[in-house]
């Protein structure tokens, strides 16, 4: 079986962008991505790590998509809106089965922990709360906030598409 590339040790840094600044041509491709070591609760007292790749692109401006890669050869997507993760950076963010809040941990400082719930389980995780913040003001640097239903079709586009059928 083939290596899995996302299976190196946490404390080698895995970037599919450069952390921190902007990626040559992401403002031509409008596409942030990011892959990131999140721990993840997985007993009482027992702690994992999950590569996640946080991935925003201009073409679906409201959303991020966060892909968990947990070892096995499919990959967990989960996509909710941009504006969910910027409020949760700051507080109690979202309900149902995303919810998102800011924490201090002793052992890894300033955190943003991320509750996923499905009809197949559920996981709490942790992030760096700087680094998500850090992935996340580089989507804004792509589109602002407010600017973007610029990016949507318009309405007589969406007529003349749905007329063209």
């Amino acid at each position: 079986m083939p290596r899995d590339p996302l299976s190196a040790p946490s404390d080698q840094p895995l970037a599919a962008t450069p952390t921190g600044g902007e990626p040559a041509g992401a403002a031509a491709t409008g596409v942030v991505e990011e892959t990131l070591v999140l721990r993840i609760a997985l007993e009482e007292e027992q702690v994992g790590e999950v590569r996640t790749r946080f991935r925003y692109d201009a073409a679906a401006p409201y959303e991020v998509r966060l892909t968990f890669h947990a070892g096995r050869p499919d990959e967990a997507d989960w996509v909710f809106s941009r504006e969910l993760l910027r409020d949760g950076l700051d507080s109690l963010s979202g309900q149902g089965d995303v919810k998102l809040w800011p924490t201090h941990c002793p052992c890894h400082g300033v955190t943003l922990h991320v509750a996923l719930e499905s009809p197949y389980g559920s996981a709490l995780l942790e992030a760096s709360r700087p680094q998500v913040k850090a992935w996340l003001e580089r989507t804004y640097r792509i589109v602002p906030d407010g600017q973007e239903d610029e990016l949507l079709p318009s309405d007589e586009e969406l007529a003349q598409l749905i007329a063209e059928d």
